[in-house]
């Protein structure tokens, strides 16, 4: 049976080098880490709150090891299918004999079309896979990378006509990224398949960071961006209401400041507004707290820091 592999998944180059990339300390330290688990053969998961830039650094430190990537966004409804492959329509193919006019001869044949999917492709191939939020993917969907991570062998489906097996090329890597578990819509990972990974836990960067961030992103000065990441550092370090704005919240602010030409001061009332807006986006819906309420702790600490 014909087996449709690299035609059908084209892997994605990723720059070794991209500008809008920011290098700092605590960054560099991360990513020098992950490089030598991958290099050592070990799978890197990246585990954070949403906004700590997990997705962000897999790509980049996917492009450093030089090779192909395919990329993957877990989700609730994955089967292993998903990952390995399947049964994707059907092959027909018929012949018409009419070589004597008076004799018609036909035959059919019909087909089922295999199409690897992106893990088969990688592990064949030996490309990067990024799996993103492979936790908001079930469980069992996931147990077919047991056997990938710890024997470097590849189980596959009778139904794709070949080997029963495949094994995973030498230069095959794999980088996670994940939730924490109390995270809305994540399930909890097998043990044994966080066995045989290595993970990182990120938490919210360092105030250098966050402020290096927010500039490279967002374009503002840096006293623009020192103004809004102590905005949303504040709101954080507080702990209460719900709120956890992540540097995904300076980011924000900082281009429409830079697009609106607001000023970052509580007497410009654009700024106020927007900031308003964006940070009270961030706080946990489910607390129970007024909309007054709310507004007068982002003031607050609006016109202590601005």
């Amino acid at each position: 049976m014909p087996v449709d592999t690299f035609e059908e998944i084209q892997p994605i180059m990723l720059a070794k080098e991209q500008p809008s990339f920011v290098r700092t300390p605590t960054i560099e330290n991360t990513i020098k880490r992950a490089l030598l688990y991958l290099q050592a053969g070990y799978p890197v998961n990246f585990s954070g709150p949403a906004g700590t830039g997990k997705t962000t650094l897999a790509m980049y430190t996917a492009a450093q090891l030089g090779q192909p990537s395919l990329l993957i966004h877990g989700e609730d409804e994955f089967g292993s299918a998903d990952l390995v492959g399947g049964e994707f329509g059907y092959r027909k193919k018929k012949m018409v004999d009419n070589f004597i006019h008076s004799v018609l001869k036909t035959e059919e044949d019909v087909v089922s079309r295999w199409v690897d999917n992106r893990l088969t492709v990688a592990c064949k191939h030996g490309f990067t896979l990024i799996y993103d939020e492979f936790t908001r993917s079930r469980p069992q969907a996931n147990n077919v990378l047991l056997s990938v991570l710890e024997e470097r062998v590849l189980d596959l489906p009778a139904a794709r006509g070949v080997d029963g097996y495949l094994k995973v090329h030498p230069n095959f890597a794999a980088i996670f990224t994940s939730n924490p578990v109390e995270f809305s819509g994540v399930y909890r990972a097998q043990d044994a398949l966080l066995d045989r990974m290595v993970t990182l836990k990120l938490d919210h960067y360092d105030r250098d960071t966050e402020i290096a961030i927010t500039m490279a992103k967002s374009n503002v000065s840096m006293s623009e961006a020192e103004k809004i990441v102590d905005l949303v550092r504040g709101l954080r370090d507080e702990k209460k209401d719900g709120f956890t704005p992540t540097v995904r919240a300076a980011i924000i602010l900082g281009k429409i400041v830079k697009l609106s030409g607001a000023k970052v001061s509580s007497a410009d009332k654009g700024f106020v507004e927007y900031s308003l807006d964006i940070l009270d986006s961030e706080i946990n819906t489910s607390h129970e707290k007024t909309n007054g309420e709310i507004k007068k702790r982002i003031l607050n600490v609006i016109k202590n820091i601005c």
